[in-house]
């Protein structure tokens, strides 16, 4: 049978290429605008690629058999490295999977919920009072520390190293993703470097790693692990493994809460609501439409590997590359009624349709850290609205910044606070 593939754009490669790495979002949502919830595009990245946005059939592609449909290509792994959860498939994906998942769920959750405090405390006593600045350097700062608190489990030299290196790791590693092609001059050789320099100071951490008995952090969780066969992790797939949870494990965390920010400034009325923290069920509804509205990341991906795939009323051939339209099915207005007005009230009293709200991807490839993340952004507004008074606004929003992979608020999640608490005014 001949492939029935999506409509879409009859541009040149080179022009659909040059809108998908400057305009990304601004693309997705043309073609939406043109073609309907599912369009196929020719990318430079990926090849040929349908795009699809609608529920049931973004269900059919999470449950697919891994016969069917496998890992994107390219994917984060040529950042962040072949051992790297990105870029694995099949067996040896649920095998890693099965490693990693422990450390960010169920009760281990709790140990870090004061951690998370205790770093939101911190920082937020560096805040200026009464003057305009971006949150998103604090937010980026909260949760870089907390994420190698929660992998190494303490503090030291080596810690502040990471500090160093990670950011500019993880920003430059986001911003060349996007890009079609590889090299080993500019941006790339600072890459290959930031990368030399953290592996240098994992290395470190391991030699000095001789007793693990008491310890629950990821690092010695890694070195204690053990495959069917007995063996062990290579000191490459540790390097991979952390550099994963530690660039994924931040930077999108920290977006979202700057992104949420910038709502509540916004929207006086809830922020009255939920000054003090003591609204926990509306706080985690906020959360959650703060995602869906401000989507960080808006794609994830497959790619077909049956000779073809039938996907709803579409006949996809073998090799083509799937996207699924996060921030077009956030936006969509048959799934979220007044799609640009910021209301939790949606998810008050109900919870998320995972096959709709998706922030984290969905089926065997969703964030393992998902969990992890809803904890953390929890904890640090709780405390923020516990210790802070944030003041409103009538500027206009703040428009999307790409920052690579993700996206920001353009100004940086801009703030005016004052102090609640008696402990942060002493520290003010």
């Amino acid at each position: 049978m001949s492939p029935n593939l999506p409509p879409g754009p009859r541009w040149p490669l080179a022009v659909q290429g040059a809108y998908m790495v400057f305009d990304r979002r601004g693309l997705f949502h043309r073609m939406r605008a043109t073609h309907g919830k599912a369009f196929t595009l020719n990318l430079p990245s990926f090849g040929r690629t349908v795009m699809i946005s609608e529920r049931d059939q973004i269900k059919q592609l999470f449950s697919a058999s891994p016969d069917a449909v496998g890992n994107v290509q390219p994917n984060l792994g040529r950042m962040l490295g072949k051992h790297s959860m990105f870029a694995m498939e099949g067996k040896q994906h649920r095998t890693e999977r099965k490693l990693l998942v422990p450390p960010f769920h169920g009760k281990r959750l709790a140990v870090y919920e004061e951690i998370a405090r205790d770093e939101a405390l911190k920082e937020f006593a560096t805040w200026p009072v009464g003057t305009p600045f971006p949150t998103m350097p604090s937010t980026m700062r909260i949760t870089l520390n907390i994420i190698l608190r929660a992998v190494f489990g303490a503090e030291g030299t080596e810690f502040d190293e990471l500090r160093e290196v990670l950011p500019p790791f993880v920003e430059l590693a986001s911003r060349l993703q996007p890009l079609p092609f590889e090299a080993s001059w500019g941006p790339w050789r600072r890459l290959a470097r930031l990368r030399e320099r953290y592996e240098r100071i994992v290395d470190r951490l391991i030699d000095k790693a001789t007793d693990l008995d008491g310890r629950d952090d990821v690092l010695a969780m890694l070195l204690q692990a053990r495959y069917e066969d007995g063996s062990s992790m290579s000191r490459q797939a540790i390097y991979d493994e952390l550099v994963t949870l530690l660039a994924a494990g931040h930077e999108t965390t920290a977006n979202t809460l700057a992104w949420t920010v910038d709502r509540l400034r916004r929207h006086p009325e809830l922020l009255a609501e939920l000054a003090g923290g003591e609204n926990t069920e509306l706080l985690a509804a906020t959360i959650l439409e703060a995602q869906r509205s401000r989507s960080v990341i808006d794609i994830t991906g497959r790619r077909v590997l049956a000779d073809e795939y039938e996907l709803g009323p579409w006949r996809i051939p073998k090799g083509t590359t799937m996207l699924v339209g996060i921030d077009l099915i956030h936006t969509d207005p048959d799934v979220f009624p007044d799609p640009d007005r910021f209301d939790p009230n949606r998810f008050l009293g109900t919870k998320a349709d995972l096959y709709q709200w998706i922030p984290y991807g969905g089926g065997s490839r969703r964030c393992i850290g998902a969990a992890f993340a809803q904890m953390e952004m929890n904890v640090v507004l709780r405390t923020l609205l516990q210790e802070i008074v944030l003041e409103p606004t009538s500027e206009p929003d703040e428009r999307f910044h790409g920052r690579g992979i993700a996206y920001s608020p353009a100004k940086g999640g801009l703030a005016i606070v004052h102090p609640r608490s008696r402990a942060i005014t002493q520290k003010l």
